[in-house]
């Protein structure tokens, strides 16, 4: 699953377009690196998403094409 789609879908970002611009301004890492919104997100990469000053860091538990908002939660876990 691409990158942009993986942070819509698990509800980490909103809309589609703001996960790709945050990809291209390299706010979003994945396994230490800055990655691109067609990068194939893997179960078990660790993403980091710089919000501001406060960096997000979950693991990837789960790939799902769609989900509810309920569910979405359980597509990752928060480490840091």
């Amino acid at each position: 699953m691409r990158l942009d789609k993986y942070l819509k879908v698990s509800r980490l970002i909103k809309r589609r377009t703001v996960a790709q611009s945050a990809c291209e301004g390299a706010r979003v890492l994945v396994n230490g690196k800055a990655q691109k919104s067609s990068y194939a997100v893997k179960i078990g990469d660790e993403i980091t998403i710089e919000f501001g000053s406060k960096p997000l860091q979950v693991r990837v538990l789960a790939l799902t094409e769609t989900t509810k908002k309920q569910e979405a939660e359980g597509m990752y876990e928060v480490i840091g």
